[in-house]
């Protein structure tokens, strides 16, 4: 009898793959999240409680938290309530406020990236405008409240320009800096398949330069933010800043100190939603 021969079979190797997000414990799923509030949430308790002993004494200058608490609780609670007139909650204060900011930021972010791209582009345009830009954006904010009062004699466009010249700086520099960071390589394929004109802005420039514009943004609505507050409270009228300046003329600390919680809080904001949007527009290149 011959003796059958037996071929080898092959065998797959057994293969391992990586669990889903729905396979995760929930443990590992949650890392994330309490990573990031963790954190800063045992500060804020930290700071809290020093607060509360640090001014709990008889001759105490500021109110602890508790008396914050017991003093501003309906203004904390009811941030939208309306008696007529300026006696608003802080939500219809810090809305007036932010529609101010939108326009004047808005306005700031069209003309600041023309002319960016204006200086970063032309050589004669950069000699001409540069020093002069370099000169009028280190006049602070405040200072052109009376030009702009005295020009458009009504406080509503008055405060919108305060927020636009003081915004517009940050945002022509960077994006002048990033169009002249394009690189040489994309400049060169620009070349190769002739590209010219809005293409060629629209095509290199812009992408190239988003990074850079995107910071500049984020610059700009911080200190339009900051524009605002400090513009309202010599204009008047419904805002944040004006609430600021009542509660101290009516010696009412408290409110004050709610006032700055909300005014820090919507800052923060702003600068995520901008880095939010830079990083959508620039596939993740924008800085967080």
């Amino acid at each position: 009898m011959t003796a059958i021969e037996r071929k080898p079979v092959a065998v797959a190797p057994a293969t391992t793959s990586s669990p889903g997000p729905s396979m995760m414990p929930k443990a590992n799923r949650l890392k994330p999240f309490l990573d990031a509030v963790v954190p800063p949430a045992v500060v804020v308790l930290l700071l809290l409680v020093v607060w509360q002993i640090a001014f709990s004494g008889p001759n105490a200058t500021l109110p602890p938290p508790s008396k914050v608490w017991a003093d501003s609780s309906e203004l904390i609670l009811n941030p939208f309530f309306d008696n007529g007139g300026l006696d608003k909650g802080l939500g219809l204060h810090l809305f007036a406020s932010l529609q101010r900011v939108a326009l004047g930021f808005l306005l700031a972010a069209v003309a600041g990236i023309a002319l960016g791209l204006l200086i970063g582009t032309s050589e004669l345009a950069m000699r001409g405008l540069d020093p002069v830009f370099q000169v009028l954006r280190t006049v602070p904010p405040l200072a052109w409240l009376p030009i702009s009062l005295a020009a458009f004699r009504d406080a509503q466009p008055s405060a919108i320009f305060v927020i636009f010249i003081t915004s517009i700086w940050p945002i022509i520099i960077n994006t002048a800096v990033g169009v002249r960071n394009v690189p040489q390589d994309y400049r060169n394929v620009a070349r190769v398949i002739r590209l010219r004109g809005p293409k060629y802005f629209l095509k290199i420039v812009l992408p190239a330069a988003a990074p850079y514009i995107f910071t500049g943004l984020r610059i700009g609505v911080g200190l339009s933010w900051l524009a605002i507050v400090a513009a309202e409270m010599l204009i008047g009228g419904v805002g944040i800043g004006f609430f600021i300046w009542d509660a101290w003329n009516s010696s009412n600390l408290s409110d004050i100190v709610v006032a700055l919680v909300y005014v820090g809080v919507v800052g923060f904001v702003l600068d995520r939603l901008v880095a939010f949007v830079g990083r959508l527009a620039t596939r993740g290149t924008a800085t967080a």
